[in-house]
């Protein structure tokens, strides 16, 4: 059994099909079937079967993809460590959700790197059903994640005592618009703020960043148990875009407090009040336990509970010092 072996059968087991695993790894589709077809042989297991939607694993395929994906992993993060051995610097990468990559991860990072000028950072934006998995393969070394007030609930596959979750901000969802979009009745217990019942959320027009409704995210469960669907909602590729057509009157949107201020103080939105809000989250830092975790995860997970990761993300962002600026990385993950 060997790394390419167990390469290829990781891929086609994420990637559902032999012909998109092997476009993944840039190898030809024979090369991955006798990859598979070595491991069948060896461990006297077809793996998976075809089906309708593609493949479907045998449980003993299930087991070899859990524990290939650990290994594979556990090869790359040695792999990375060897080659760092003789480097002045280190490397960092850190998995978000695409909202969180864009609003939150910026500040916190060029705060970060103003203390570790040797650390190279990359941000990879991925759904948020995908940032235990990443971590547990070891292509990210740090999730960034808003959840509910309620810290620990990263999705991870096996091992959930591999993660460590470091809650360090609490934030506020709040529904805004554009004070002219508003029609609904003042409230004036709410020290006059449009108030929005909520069995009307759902006849409302949404403007929602990438996560969308994502019931993993504090916002998006809050919308889909109140009845908001996707027909009610309109997706932008940032949150800022979607900001920005609230601001133009085109309906409501969710958005943490704390970074709408301006706005809010400028008059461009106002807050709507609606039973249940703000939404009480929580940011939190998660990483692999002990001695899994590289120490550049080890110093940004200590960094982000100090005074200056707060005041950073609390304080507009004055931009990433161009020499250490690094574009988002946007990952696409198929099951």
């Amino acid at each position: 059994m060997t790394l390419t072996q167990l390469r290829a059968f990781v891929a086609v087991a994420r990637l559902g099909s032999v012909k998109a695993a092997a476009l993944s790894l840039g190898v030809s589709d024979p090369a991955v079937s006798g990859a598979v077809a070595v491991l069948r042989r060896e461990l006297g297991d077809r793996l998976f079967v075809r089906s309708a939607g593609g493949i479907a694993l045998t449980p003993g395929g299930r087991r070899l993809a859990a524990g290939a994906a650990e290994i594979v992993g556990l090869a790359e993060e040695t792999r990375r460590q060897v080659r760092q051995a003789g480097a002045e610097g280190s490397s960092l990468r850190v998995a978000a959700t695409e909202a969180t990559a864009e609003q939150i991860v910026p500040p916190l990072l060029e705060a970060f790197v103003r203390r570790h000028p040797d650390v190279e950072t990359t941000t990879l934006a991925v759904p948020s059903t995908a940032l235990g998995e990443l971590l547990l393969d070891r292509r990210a070394d740090v999730a960034i994640s808003p959840v509910t007030a309620e810290p620990g609930t990263v999705a991870a596959p096996p091992g959930p005592d591999a993660l460590e979750h470091i809650p360090f901000l609490r934030i506020q969802l709040v529904v805004v618009a554009a004070p002219r979009r508003v029609g609904a009745r003042p409230d004036h217990a709410g020290g006059g703020r449009p108030h929005l019942p909520i069995g009307r959320l759902s006849r409302e027009h949404w403007l929602l960043g990438p996560g969308g409704l994502d019931p993993a995210t504090p916002g998006g469960a809050f919308l889909t148990r109140h009845g908001v669907g996707d027909a009610d909602a309109s997706i932008f590729p940032s949150a800022s875009a979607a900001l920005g057509a609230a601001v133009a009157g085109d309906g409501l949107s969710l958005a943490v407090l704390h970074l709408v201020r301006d706005e809010l103080r400028h008059g461009a939105l106002t807050v709507v009040a609606v039973p249940g809000t703000p939404v009480n989250g929580v940011l939190e830092a998660v990483a692999l336990r002990g001695d899994r975790r590289s120490p550049a995860a080890f110093a940004l997970c200590r960094f982000v509970t100090t005074p200056a990761a707060v005041r950073s993300l609390l304080a507009r962002s004055t931009g990433v010092p161009v020499d250490h600026y690094r574009p988002t990385v946007r990952v696409s993950l198929w099951s």
